[in-house]
């Protein structure tokens, strides 16, 4: 397998850099790609965050993130939409290569999955023609389904596809290993996005055995259990040779460590478990 650029999802280093010290350590590293969060982008000020990716040639592989559709009232949902069109304007400011959506669970006590995925359908497709018309792709990411009820309804690759053949071609998928990697069916939902060139991201890191904590312990790659050259290959051999982005929540163990060790332990993972 040749060799693919490293993207730092900033979360991996949130509770020690901001935007930009995280910038700095990843140019420290010969990093040359992120991927920012809203909060961290609102926090330095977008315009501020534009320029330190304009003035250092960086490549944004995505911005976190959208979504959050279902809610219980039309008014409820519209806002959703309203703050994602927001969201649309910052990915577009940054050139980011697409908008990364967290799609939302159950609105209330609901217990109608179907309803809540047509919620997301509905929401996405009320936010594609500012998408379009400012030039970000949306990338529908399908969250484990310990998630469903509250923060993802859609929970596979070919759930998150089915929704993205409603909806054209600026819609696709980021493959975030964390989430998929169990899916008995991931290789052919794979290809499947291949052969539609819908896959907009690809995210790494690491289940851990035995997990703390199903959000905020994951693991760094090559500590877990998950077949990380083996997705690889799919998602290469599908066509997608964009960032492996590296997206690691860890209250107990990355976030607590100094940033620039981090990022010396992402590019030997990448390097030889990856």
């Amino acid at each position: 397998m040749r060799t693919r650029e490293i993207s730092l999802n900033l979360a991996t280093t949130r509770q020690v850099w901001g935007f930009k010290e995280a910038v700095d350590g990843c140019l420290r590293a010969g990093i040359t790609a992120i991927s920012p969060w809203r909060d961290q982008i609102e926090a330095i000020g977008l315009d501020e965050a534009a320029r330190i990716v304009r003035d250092n040639k960086l490549t944004v592989s995505g911005v976190c993130r959208g979504g959050m559709f279902p809610a219980e009232s039309a008014a409820g949902r519209q806002a959703q939409i309203d703050d994602n069109l927001r969201a649309i304007d910052q990915a577009a400011a940054l050139n980011a290569d697409c908008l990364v959506l967290v799609v939302g669970g159950l609105p209330g006590s609901s217990k109608d999955l179907p309803g809540a995925r047509q919620m997301v359908t509905d929401g996405i497709a009320a936010m594609l023609p500012h998408a379009n018309a400012s030039g970000v792709k949306i990338a529908i990411e399908p969250l484990h389904p310990m998630y469903a009820a509250d923060r993802a309804c859609v929970n596979t690759v070919d759930q998150a596809l089915d929704i993205c053949e409603q909806l054209g071609e600026t819609v696709g998928v980021a493959i975030d290993v964390y989430h998929v990697w169990w899916d008995p069916k991931l290789a052919q939902a794979i290809a499947r996005a291949g052969k539609m060139n819908r896959i907009f991201a690809h995210h790494i890191c690491d289940w851990l055995v035995p997990t703390k904590d199903m959000l905020l312990d994951r693991g760094m790659m090559g500590d877990g259990v998950i077949d990380l050259p083996g997705i690889r290959q799919m998602i290469e051999n599908a066509g997608f040779f964009g960032p492996q982005e590296v997206e690691i929540f860890s209250q107990d163990n990355w976030w607590k460590r100094d940033g620039d060790e981090v990022l010396a332990v992402i590019k030997q993972r990448v390097a030889t478990v990856c």
